[in-house]
């Protein structure tokens, strides 16, 4: 799943991809924004951490669950 966060004053947005669902991802959002914590977490595909200032958090954008395969390819 795509998740696109933007941030305040700056042109460009951070995206991944993540294995966490949308209500886990809205979950988190809402938790630490709601609690005053100064960072969102999350956590791409790859295992990484990406964290985000809650104060510079302009939008987060959850994508849909599949993203549709182009190519030949199969799995």
């Amino acid at each position: 799943m795509e998740v696109r966060i933007g941030v305040r004053n700056v042109a460009r947005e951070v995206a991944f991809e993540s294995d966490s669902t949308p209500q886990q991802v809205r979950s988190a959002v809402t938790e630490a924004m709601s609690n005053g914590s100064p960072l969102i977490e999350l956590e791409d595909d790859k295992g990484r951490t990406v964290l985000v200032p809650t104060a510079a958090l302009a939008y987060v954008e959850i994508g849909a669950q599949e993203k549709g395969r182009v190519g030949f390819g199969t799995r």
